[in-house]
């Protein structure tokens, strides 16, 4: 690895110039930010590769976005995006297959023995690191101070990277949205299906965080999950956790705190996508506890997740990959949580079916602030009995109930 000034590094990157080459960069809270931008300053076309993407992203004439995951920096993209429809779990292959890296961007800790770790952003970028290496390609890192050195597969070979510019930034952190009763109490729901000593997955947003925050007072959980932040390390510290196992994700954003916490922590284990999104070895787990939430569900137990009025919002994720790992778990629960209403276009988040692509399906439960509806082994009927008494919104029985006699459900 050869440390370099940015002036040096632009020389490095006008090999590039005539070329389109395809970037992949760290994603979500750990984009190299002036790494990429000395790229875009030098490089007049290329294809950039991002999963959940933030602002800002380069977003002009020349620049092509790719990913399986849309991010806030990639959703006014318009026809300069490629949105690549796949599991979490099966995007290394695509560097295999069809999207090989020409570059590689990542975002790393200082050296630490001979080693720099890619914090909190391990996913997908070990199999880029290894396919552009394969291919001839060059690595780039961005070395900072205030990235974390997370243990597992995100340790890197210093020898693996070609140039590293230092530059600190601190890290970005979600934007944290205050807790409704709404949400609480879908939380509260879902947390009742929880019992101590479950393994645990949990997805972006909200409500994930309102039941980690309901969960408090189990004991022995442990965490199997792609992503997890600050209500993690809440319940470590109240005691809830099993000090036994790691806690095991691909990638984590959060609080400064939490980036502080898991720096060296040999309590936190950061494994590449193939690993944390197997569904074999998600099964694995005992009372292996999926929770995620999604846009829309209808009666047929189907969810949409990744889509709003017609449009890509995110993507897959790696919602599939822990909805069959957990169902094929003993004692597991792939759980789809959500409020029962959307306030801003009035209308009801439980449809008779939904009209558009479907992001999951066969749950074994679905959880608004109105209760649970178990519908793992039910029959359709049964389900689309329990989905419209259990969880729809009272404005929105009737409806559904006549969308069901419509749909041969009644």
């Amino acid at each position: 690895m050869r440390i370099v000034d940015e002036a040096r590094l632009s020389q490095e990157l006008s090999r590039y110039e005539s070329a389109e080459p395809r970037v992949v960069a760290s994603g979500n809270f750990a984009t190299p930010k002036r790494l990429l931008e000395i790229f875009d300053q030098c490089v007049e076309r290329y294809r950039l590769f991002v999963l959940n993407a933030q602002d800002p992203m380069p977003n002009r004439s020349g620049v092509i976005h790719e990913t399986p995951f849309v991010g806030p920096g990639f959703r006014s993209s318009g026809r300069q995006l490629d949105y690549l429809p796949m599991r979490l779990s099966l995007v290394p292959q695509l560097f295999d297959r069809s999207r090989s890296p020409d570059v590689v961007l990542v975002h790393t800790s200082p050296l630490f023995g001979g080693k720099v770790s890619l914090g909190i952003e391990v996913n997908i970028m070990v199999a880029a690191i290894e396919r552009v290496r394969f291919r001839g390609g060059i690595v780039i890192a961005q070395i900072n101070k205030n990235m974390p050195y997370t243990f597992g597969d995100g340790e890197v070979d210093a020898e693996l990277i070609d140039f590293a510019i230092e530059v600190d930034q601190d890290l970005a952190s979600p934007f944290i949205t205050a807790t409704d009763i709404v949400t609480e109490a879908v939380g509260e729901h879902v947390a009742e299906i929880v019992g101590d000593g479950a393994t645990l997955q949990l997805g972006i947003g909200a409500i994930p965080d309102a039941a980690l925050a309901a969960l408090t007072s189990r004991k022995g959980l442990a965490f199997w999950s792609e992503m997890f932040s600050d209500g993690v390390l809440a319940l470590e510290r109240k005691g809830a956790t099993d000090q036994s196992q790691p806690i095991v994700a691909s990638f984590l954003f959060g609080s400064p705190e939490l980036y502080s916490w898991v720096d060296k922590n040999p309590r936190v284990r950061l494994f590449r996508t193939e690993v944390t999104n197997d569904p074999v070895r998600i099964a694995q787990h005992h009372q292996m506890t999926a929770i995620n939430t999604a846009i829309q569900v209808d009666l047929f137990a189907q969810a949409n997740a990744n889509h709003v009025r017609g449009r890509i919002y995110s993507g897959f994720g790696g919602q599939t990959d822990f909805t069959v790992g957990a169902l094929h778990s003993k004692g597991g629960h792939a759980v789809i949580a959500l409020g029962s209403w959307h306030p801003k276009t009035d209308s009801s988040t439980v449809l008779g079916c939904i009209n558009g692509p479907v992001t999951s399906f066969q749950h074994s439960a679905l959880v608004t602030e109105w209760g649970s509806a178990h519908i793992l082994g039910r029959s359709q009927r049964a389900q689309a009995r329990l989905i419209i008494e259990n969880i729809a919104h009272p404005r929105a029985k009737d409806e559904l109930r006549e969308k069901a006699l419509h749909l041969g459900l009644t």
